[in-house]
């Protein structure tokens, strides 16, 4: 089955960096836009950043500036990097990319099952 597998995520001291990772496994013919989302308690689920079919990347106004994202479409793999978190950016992260399977054919949405980042201050 087509699938986004992530890694990364944990707990992160104050004004620390992390690296998290998204792979697209099974039958892909081709990786589209690839980027991440994060949820906290409480709130909806926000931008952090995407790169997207336009070969242009959009970030979320809480992270701009902090944070690296680069995409290699053909192991279909991205890899995402934020520098300089606080207790505010704790929350779950989950990669999001269109992919195409072998099977359809058709760029569809997938989500990744998400990591929990917690920052302790």
């Amino acid at each position: 089955q087509v699938r986004l597998v992530e890694t990364g995520g944990g707990l992160v001291q104050a004004g620390g960096s992390l690296q998290l990772s998204c792979a697209a496994s099974g039958s892909v013919l081709r990786l589209g836009a690839m980027g991440w989302y994060r949820q906290a308690p409480g709130k909806k689920r926000e931008l952090v950043a995407l790169s997207t079919s336009l070969s242009t990347t959009n970030y979320g106004d809480a992270v701009k500036g902090r944070v690296t994202i680069s995409v290699d479409n053909v192991e279909k793999t991205g890899w995402m990097q934020m520098n300089g978190l606080e207790p505010e950016d704790t929350a779950v992260y989950y990669c999001y990319a269109i992919l195409t399977p072998l099977h359809s054919e058709i760029p569809t949405d997938y989500w990744g099952q998400g990591t929990q980042v917690t920052v302790s201050s």
